[in-house]
């Protein structure tokens, strides 16, 4: 005797979602035969290029409009502007099982303002530029991926810096789109970079983001969904950049240089993904930083003329003086803690500018520190094989940056390391930078309490942070 899945099960195996689904039925519809699925098929009345498709039959109506893009309820519609015969597939889901009906359409004519139209024009090159057009990773701005909540317009989670995915198979990637025969060509020269939960669906295992020998699909097309949201859709699984599992891109934005779209996540329903490419051959118009010598001052007692951004640690900037003796009886200071863990060993804090420092005149940083007795300072903890510390240390390291290098900054990176033997009591410590005054390239200042590559936590205190007049 055999048994059906309801339709809610159904759906619940092709969308790869658990939550809320009924495994077991106390009841079943029959088995649904080809006969009994059906769909009506008309013409746009202002252009017939446009089809209107309904299912007349009962259950959950999944479509595949043949022209690669696909689509989901009782109601839709699809663009046709080339002339064709295309075969349209309704999957129906009811209680009963799944059942499937195909049908082919032709569409006469092909209509050439459909084609002219400016997302047509601005994605491919237009009917005259016969070898289509090559978008690539706009790897050179913020922003290029990012992440955010599947509710939500922006990747407002994560986004990533300048060439931070340089060590990736992602910034040779190549996506090319032609008009003549809506062709899709993807050269990703032999490697693509993977979402890590989607990984499987590239011939990886599920784990960390990852760069993955891939040969894509030969013969790949696209189509262009106009509507609410205007769309993307490839092929044959065909995606762009990094690969999340989806073959669908909503487009944000488009012109003839620069493409940023949205797309989702076929592991993780709840993440949205976002990519920036632009056209291959662009050089985006670069208006360098002005060079500025400003006064640097923190002493947490008043409002300083920064702001403190953090990366992987805990910073109080209104935290009780815990030893208000010596060097230092403000009542106010920073507590700066160190989170132990892998994930956590290159934290710090930093002050980022819209200007490049002029260091020419003024270079030298001071710095009241309190390091407590109590961390620990011994036990060895995970570290980079490279890393010769394997502890917590008893320093403070200031280093200045290029933050338009993203997540090479380090690189080009001037960094100055103060040990600290007096634990327990404030000391004043000094950072002069003289060896670096005539860079005219560093935009951020950073601190980091008790060395990195290591997994050890700790606890700090700071006051009275400038830059000497």
């Amino acid at each position: 005797m055999r048994k059906y899945i309801s339709y809610i099960t159904a759906l619940c195996l092709l969308t790869f979602s658990w939550a809320g689904c009924e495994m077991d039925d106390p009841e079943l519809d029959p088995v649904p035969t080809a006969d009994q699925i059906n769909f009506t098929v008309t013409p746009d009345p202002e252009n017939s290029n446009i089809l209107h498709f309904r299912s007349t039959s009962t259950g959950i109506a999944m479509w595949d409009f043949g022209n690669g893009a696909e689509g989901k309820g009782t109601e839709v519609q699809a663009a046709y502007p080339i002339a064709n015969e295309y075969t349209v597939t309704l999957t129906l889901l009811t209680n009963g099982g799944v059942v499937t009906k195909s049908q082919k359409v032709t569409i006469a004519t092909t209509n050439p303002l459909m084609l002219e139209g400016p997302i047509y024009t601005m994605l491919t090159g237009g009917p005259n530029q016969l070898e289509g057009k090559t978008w690539i990773v706009d790897r050179n701005t913020y922003g290029h991926m990012g992440v955010g909540p599947v509710g939500g317009t922006t990747p407002e989670w994560w986004q990533a810096p300048p060439n931070d995915k340089a060590s990736e198979g992602l910034y040779d990637d190549e996506m090319t789109f032609k008009l003549a025969g809506f062709s899709y060509i993807y050269n990703n020269n032999g490697k693509s970079f993977s979402n890590g939960a989607n990984a499987p669906g590239l011939g990886g295992t599920a784990g960390d983001d990852v760069t993955l020998d891939y040969t894509p699909p030969a013969n790949m097309n696209w189509s262009l969904v106009e509507g609410a949201k205007n769309q993307i859709v490839i092929s044959k699984g065909g995606f762009m950049g990094f690969y999340t599992g989806t073959s669908t891109y909503e487009i944000l934005s488009i012109t003839n240089d620069e493409l940023y779209v949205r797309h989702l996540d076929a592991a993780t329903p709840a993440n949205a993904w976002y990519q920036r490419f632009i056209r291959k051959g662009y050089q985006r118009p670069v208006t360098p930083k002005p060079i500025k010598s400003v006064n640097i001052n923190d002493n947490f007692d008043d409002n300083g003329n920064v702001t403190w951004n953090l990366e992987n640690i805990l910073l109080n900037e209104s935290y009780d003086n815990p030893a208000p003796t010596g060097i230092n009886t403000s009542k106010k200071v920073a507590l700066y803690t160190r989170q132990g863990g892998q994930a956590n060993q290159y934290g710090n804090a930093y002050i980022q500018y819209t200007h490049k420092l002029d260091l020419s005149q003024r270079h030298v940083f001071k710095i009241k520190v309190l390091v407590p007795s109590y961390n620990d300072y011994t036990t060895m903890g995970g570290a980079e094989s490279w890393s010769p510390v394997k502890t917590l240390q008893k320093q403070l390291s200031v280093k200045l940056q290029n933050s338009e290098l993203g997540g090479n900054a380090y690189t080009t990176q001037t960094e100055v390391i103060q040990q600290v033997t007096q634990l327990g009591e404030w000391v004043e410590l000094t950072f002069d930078f003289g060896a670096a005054a005539t860079r005219q390239d560093y935009d951020r200042i950073v601190i980091q309490f008790g060395g990195e590559a290591h997994w050890n936590p700790g606890i700090f205190f700071l006051d009275d942070f400038r830059l000497e007049p």
